[in-house]
């Protein structure tokens, strides 16, 4: 090759004289780590594509920075010798198991610095397996999902409070062979459990949240908790609430929908729990305009309220929540028995209120919409479903109203 050497005139000439010509810069003449920094912002998908282009993009797709929090989905239907490797080297600690044909034990052999094991739906998960995959101690796991385990039984629970010391989240939601038994071993092996899902655990009672609150006498408990769900669990009544109480102070989240034992002389213990943010009653037909007064007077932190399809409620109950909970931002009252009367309680004193579903509550008219637009002026979503003594006149109201963002009117026509 032929080197011209040109002086500083003679270059400005010749590129004047477009003799020159700029060398353009393609996305392979880019640094590896320029590379990495695109590759952050690509989806899942294509961040999996990238790799498979060259060597070079490969490495650079590698970069466990690339891979930050994301949460492989897995079918394990056979052996493959370069895929846990290939986590590895990403620096993926978070599955999530779509299915599983292989030995669960296959998986957390082979992937020992997991963060997070997502199990949900695997029908085939049972106690033998659990068994044979937990062998030592996996101090790396913090979160680990068994909802919709169906053959998971107390003695997993059993082999988990022995070998995940660190656990944080623990999902039991469907596992409806899971008894008090379990929580006596959640109590004793997993006291840094902070969020517990017993959904749908119909043997689960008040010893059981005994066992967790610390209050038997073989336990400390799981006083760190701050989400449970007891969703669904038939066999819970107000003594514990009473537990929770006394034992859970720490509690930030409670769901106790569909639980038909608690009544209004339970919300009262609950009072007490100045930490708690988010209470879901969605069906508990038990709970009235009493037991939300108690509720109410007691915890003023509530952010979110959920009394949805709770027939008991009426405008009482909307009285004293506007007059305690100030910070209340999320309000679900579907098919409670209130009037305009009580939405206007509401939008008076509760202005920081972003979502309200007033849906198949049919006593509602033109008149309470009217206080929420011209009051409620942060709501972002709203829930008129079956509303049935609204109009136009008072839907063109609410659709003026300057954040919403979300409207359901469900089959709603006039």
């Amino acid at each position: 090759m032929n080197v011209v050497e040109m002086d500083g005139k003679q270059a400005f000439k010749a590129d004047i004289c477009g003799k020159s010509k700029t060398k353009r810069t393609s996305i392979n003449s880019l640094f590896p780590e320029i590379l990495t920094i695109i590759f952050c912002y690509l989806d899942l998908r294509d961040k999996g594509r990238v790799a498979q282009v060259c060597r070079r993009w490969r490495d650079a797709a590698y970069a466990k920075c690339v891979w930050r929090s994301t949460q492989a989905r897995l079918h394990f239907r056979r052996s493959t010798h370069y895929l846990f490797p290939s986590l590895a080297a990403r620096g993926i600690r978070k599955i999530r198991v779509l299915s599983l044909k292989n030995d669960l034990s296959y998986l957390v052999h082979n992937m020992n610095n997991m963060e997070c094991l997502n199990l949900k739906g695997c029908y085939n998960v049972t106690d033998s397996s659990i068994t044979k995959a937990f062998v030592k101690t996996m101090s790396t796991l913090t979160v680990l999902n068994l909802s919709l385990c169906k053959q998971v039984t107390d003695t997993s629970v059993d082999r988990i409070s022995r070998f995940l010391c660190n656990l944080e989240v623990l999902d039991l939601g469907g596992c409806c062979n899971i008894t008090n038994g379990a929580l006596l071993y959640c109590a004793k092996g997993l006291v840094h459990l902070k969020n517990l899902n017993l959904r749908s655990c119909r043997h689960i009672s008040d010893l059981g949240i005994a066992h967790i609150a610390g209050l038997t006498a073989a336990t400390e408990g799981n006083r760190n908790l701050t989400h449970l769900c007891l969703q669904d669990c038939q066999k819970v009544t107000d003594n514990a609430l009473c537990n929770i109480a006394k034992g859970l102070l720490n509690l930030e989240e409670l769901n106790l929908s569909f639980c038909c034992g608690v009544r209004d002389v339970g919300l009262a213990h609950l009072a007490g729990l100045k930490h708690l943010k988010e209470i879901n009653l969605r069906s508990c037909d038990n709970i009235g305009d009493e037991g939300i007064s108690n509720l109410a007077d007691g915890c003023s932190s509530l952010t979110s309220l959920d009394v949805s399809f709770c027939d008991r409620i009426a405008d009482e109950a909307l009285k004293h929540i506007s007059h305690s909970l100030y910070n209340l931002k999320h309000l679900e009252l579907g098919s409670c028995r209130i009037t305009d009367e009580g939405l206007y309680a509401v939008a008076r004193n509760l202005q920081d209120i972003r979502v309200l579903n007033i849906g198949q509550c049919n006593m509602i008219t033109d008149k309470g919409l009217s206080y929420i637009a011209e009051n409620l002026r942060n709501v972002t979503s709203i829930d008129l479903y079956g509303c049935t003594k609204v109009t136009k006149i008072g839907l063109n109201q609410i659709v003026q109203m300057p954040e919403l963002r979300i409207l359901n009117l469900g089959l709603w026509q006039r």
